[in-house]
C-alpha cells in the first residue's frame, strides 16, 4: 500500500514537472471568426450538414428548415412531427434521420429538390393549371 502512494506522488510530481517545464510554444491557443450568424423563428433543436456541403438542415419543433450555404438564406420549410428532437446526416446524397425521444422513433428521409421551370409564354398543349408539366425544348439550336 506505501508503495502504490510513493509511485501515485512520484507520478503526480513528475506530471507536474513536465507541464511545467515545456516550452511556451507548445501551449495551444485557438482563434475563431464569426462566418454567419442565422436568425431563426423558433428554437433550434439540432443541426446536421449535408454530405455535399451545400446545405444545413436546422431542426425547429415541427419542421426542418433548409440553410443554403450558397444563397446564405434559408430556402425552404419542410414540415415534421413537433415530437422530433434530433437530427444527423447519412452518408448519402440529400439523406437524413430525424429522431424523437419522447415517441422513441427514427425517421429516415430522403429530400428530392423540386425545380421550378418557368414556361410561362411557351407552347403547350393539355390544360394550364396541369400539377405536372413537361417541357419539352427541342426547338432550341
Amino acid at each position: 500500500m506505501m508503495k502504490k502512494r510513493l509511485v501515485m506522488l512520484l507520478l503526480a510530481v513528475f506530471s507536474a514537472a513536465a507541464w511545467s517545464l515545456s516550452p511556451p510554444g507548445l501551449q495551444a491557443a485557438t482563434d475563431w471568426t464569426v462566418l454567419k450568424t442565422i436568425d431563426l423563428k423558433a428554437v433550434p433543436l439540432d443541426v446536421a450538414p449535408s454530405q455535399d456541403g451545400e446545405w444545413l438542415f436546422i431542426l425547429t419543433p415541427g419542421e426542418i428548415e433548409a440553410y443554403s450555404v450558397r444563397e446564405g438564406r434559408i430556402t425552404d420549410h419542410i414540415p415534421v412531427d413537433k415530437g422530433f428532437d434530433r437530427i444527423v446526416s447519412l452518408p448519402v446524397p440529400n439523406g437524413l434521420t430525424i429522431t424523437s425521444s419522447t415517441g422513441k422513433t427514427v425517421q429516415i428521409v430522403m429530400l428530392r429538390p423540386i425545380y421550378q421551370i418557368d414556361v410561362t409564354g411557351l407552347p403547350f398543349e393539355g390544360p394550364a393549371d396541369a400539377p405536372v408539366t413537361i417541357a419539352v425544348f427541342d426547338d432550341y439550336q
